[in-house]
């Protein structure tokens, strides 16, 4: 039996076409950096050290906002019981998660594993603002589903620091810790 060239084509995995489809590859780039931009130019509001907290705006503004227009009751008893009392321990966590997210996803550097911090906060920030009164709540789904792109595409081997460690020696490393960060890139 004779197997036609189209049958006999192994499929190409997407990593693979991803490397063949300069269309692909310049999408997955330009999402990473504009993701990466977004997180960048959204640290604008959230000024330390009081991030707020002293006038009422800011960061303190948009986390009381789960408490007066809950998303999903449980987050925002969380909100009110935990994270309002802490607010300078939560507010410096979001403040630096979402440098080293512009930063890591800029520099394409464990791209999957920072796609996946960003899917977690942009969830976070919707459960704090998504029910808020000039909030567009669609936004925050378009950024998860950016996430999942980048996370998906593994977007960090285009013009990224991952596409140059998994050139390098690193990949074929026997130790556990350097393969599991070899599957965050």
């Amino acid at each position: 039996m004779t197997e036609t060239p189209a049958a006999s084509a192994a499929p190409q995995g997407l990593s693979n076409r991803l490397a063949n489809d300069r269309v692909a590859r310049v999408g997955a780039l330009l999402v990473r950096l504009t993701v990466a931009a977004l997180w960048l130019e959204n640290l604008n509001w959230k000024k330390p050290p009081g991030f707020g907290e002293a006038d009422q705006s800011g960061l303190w503004y948009f986390t009381n906002l789960a408490v007066e227009y809950p998303v999903f009751p449980p987050f925002s008893s969380l909100v009110e019981n935990v994270i309002q009392p802490n607010f300078q321990l939560f507010a410096w966590g979001a403040y630096l998660t979402e440098i080293c997210l512009a930063v890591f996803l800029l520099l394409g550097l464990a791209t999957r594993f920072w796609a996946t911090v960003g899917i977690a906060q942009a969830i976070v920030i919707y459960l704090s603002v998504g029910n808020g009164p000039t909030e567009w709540p669609w936004s925050y789904f378009l950024m998860i589903a950016a996430h999942v792109a980048i996370l998906a595409f593994a977007a960090g081997r285009v013009f990224g620091v991952d596409a140059k460690l998994r050139t390098s020696s690193l990949a074929d490393s026997p130790n556990r810790l350097v393969r599991w960060f070899m599957l965050t890139t």
